[in-house]
């Protein structure tokens, strides 16, 4: 069977690689990881890119992670997916150690680090959580409000309302 490709076909949204990323975490590095990695390799592979950031990201989208780190990625997109809030044991980047109750909203890949974006109900804000410092994921019972991903990615342009007088 051919595969055809349509001449003039539009980029990948935000929201489609950081949708393509938390799959790719729920594969893990069996089979259909590689296979799946592979493909989407293709498809950056005919990108025209001329921003080393965006390449570098890409590139951390094709390569395995972690075991330890991809199990702990399954959990989050388990929560996510299913809409139940979560504990997290973080390390910060100046070593301390925390532990935080989060709304996980959505993964993202930025250059060549995962984070886990959602609401931090302990920070009562968003946070962006990158993965290789979370020690720890807890499922929990607790169901998380529902949230569009698209409002919680970086460079989205945000609505401004004026205050009436």
């Amino acid at each position: 069977m051919a595969t055809v490709v349509k001449p003039q076909t539009r980029p990948l949204t935000t929201a489609e690689i950081a949708a393509l990323a938390l799959s790719l975490a729920h594969l893990g590095s069996g089979p259909q990881a590689v296979t799946a990695r592979r493909g989407l390799q293709h498809v950056f592979d005919h990108l025209d890119l001329d921003d080393d950031v965006i390449a570098a990201t890409l590139t951390t989208l094709t390569e395995p992670l972690p075991v330890d780190v991809a199990s702990r990625a399954r959990l989050i997109a388990d929560a996510i997916t299913s809409r139940m809030m979560i504990r997290l044991h973080y390390r910060d980047a100046a070593g301390n150690v925390s532990s935080r109750q989060v709304e996980p909203v959505t993964c993202l890949v930025h250059r060549e680090y995962w984070y886990l974006v959602g609401v931090c109900r302990t920070r009562r804000a968003i946070r962006a959580f990158r993965f290789d410092r979370i020690l720890a994921v807890e499922p929990t019972l607790t169901p998380s409000r529902p949230h569009l991903a698209d409002r919680f990615l970086p460079f989205q342009r945000r609505k401004r309302t004026r205050a009436v007088a």
